[in-house]
């Protein structure tokens, strides 16, 4: 579990936690219906829950893709969903300026997977005093990750997670290498992406695709191996969301997936 989050509940489950939204702050309704359904789910299986949505779309295939309602007001709708619902939130970030500006609204920065090598984006988030989750890069080996979670713990903030999205393999597709879960565990508490791993990026279209039949599978191997927590990014109509509709998991498919997953994790331990 990642230290030091206010709100979060069920810490003493035994269950993985779960950070789970849409991709990203679409208007100001689609959150607080995504919010509401998960947190009656995760309170029903006492599941620890962290809200997620992207307040802005920085990293777009085409520039007439979706990037965003505007900076300060999706972040003032994460912040409310959280205080509405009582739940920690969290966002991604881009550049140094983005770690100072989502401080004010989320309790947990996310660094992309394509930036964690950025030394400045990393220990601005850190030095906010916020705990921060890093995506491993699609193109780093897992030990390589040792050493954004040390620019992290050197900036002085030990409240610090790895998230796993997979590995390039070819062009346009991601594979997860589950051995990598256990090795990045030595240096912080690893979540597991599951709709980010099923992603297929650079289609020719300049739209990502997807394999969301997979997400079941995925997601099992990964309680399976003993990951700390899941990330799904869900949506209550994939197929008109404006950012990842082709790998997100149907809204109202998470409650029985999220059941069978706390099974096998009971079973492990």
């Amino acid at each position: 579990m990642i230290k030091s989050l206010p709100n979060i509940k069920y810490t003493d489950s035994g269950n993985f936690f779960l950070i789970a939204g849409p991709c990203a702050i679409e208007n100001d309704k689609t959150p607080f219906e995504i919010a509401e359904k998960i947190v009656k789910i995760t309170d029903e299986l006492k599941i620890p829950y962290i809200f997620k949505g992207s307040f802005k779309k920085a990293n777009r295939s085409r520039i007439d893709s979706f990037t965003g309602i505007g900076n300060e007001k999706a972040l003032k709708i994460i912040q409310k969903v959280g205080e509405e619902f009582g739940v920690p939130t969290t966002t991604d970030i881009h550049e140094s300026s983005d770690a100072y500006l989502a401080a004010e609204y989320v309790d947990v920065l996310q660094i992309p997977a394509f930036l964690v090598r950025q030394t400045d984006l990393v220990v601005a988030a850190a030095k906010t005093g916020k705990a921060v989750t890093l995506k491993k890069g699609q193109f780093l080996s897992p030990e390589s990750m040792q050493f954004p979670v040390q620019k992290v713990t050197d900036s002085g903030n030990d409240n610090v997670a790895i998230i796993e999205r997979g590995t390039t393999f070819g062009y346009q597709d991601l594979v997860v290498d589950y051995r990598g879960i256990p090795v990045m565990q030595k240096y912080a508490p690893v979540i597991l992406d599951v709709t980010h791993s099923l992603q297929q990026p650079n289609q020719s279209s300049g739209v990502t695709g997807g394999k969301p039949a997979l997400i079941e599978t995925v997601a099992k191997a990964g309680i399976a191996v003993g990951a700390d927590g899941l990330f799904i990014e869900t949506h209550p109509d994939p197929k008109n969301a404006k950012s990842d509709g082709a790998n997100m998991l149907p809204l109202d498919r998470l409650q029985d997936l999220l059941t069978k997953l706390i099974k096998i994790r009971k079973a492990i331990q």
